[in-house]
């Protein structure tokens, strides 16, 4: 997890724009609005918080996408806070159940996405 988040600091220093390519968290089903959040465990049937990288809102989410910063910042802190390579969900909301390797799943998903430039970059 330390790993991972000393370069996802780095990556979103240096290259802004590929940040925001990374970790998008998505608007509820069906609406144009209502984003994931970002925290430390998901529940996304109270307040649309999310631990999965990309994840999607509920009726109380966020305006815009949180991106690759806000993922580390709120939801893997400076240790990876458990939620790496795994997600977390809080024991009694509605939640997306975590699945095993999960967040790296997701975060190797966005990274197989990106242009070819933006790989040697991340490279």
């Amino acid at each position: 997890g330390k790993d991972f988040v000393q370069f996802a600091k780095t990556l979103g220093i240096s290259h802004s724009d590929i940040d925001g390519k990374i970790c998008k968290t998505k608007p509820k089903s069906g609406a144009a609005d209502n984003f994931g959040k970002y925290g430390a465990k998901s529940d996304i049937a109270t307040d649309s918080t999310t631990t999965l990288c990309a994840g999607e809102g509920h009726t109380s989410g966020g305006t815009g996408p949180q991106y690759l910063r806000d993922f580390v910042e709120k939801t893997l802190k400076e240790d990876g806070n458990g939620n790496w390579p795994t997600s977390t969900a809080k024991a009694h909301g509605k939640k997306p159940t975590p699945e095993t390797n999960d967040n790296a799943k997701a975060v190797a998903k966005d990274l197989v996405d990106l242009n070819r430039d933006e790989k040697t970059i991340v490279a």
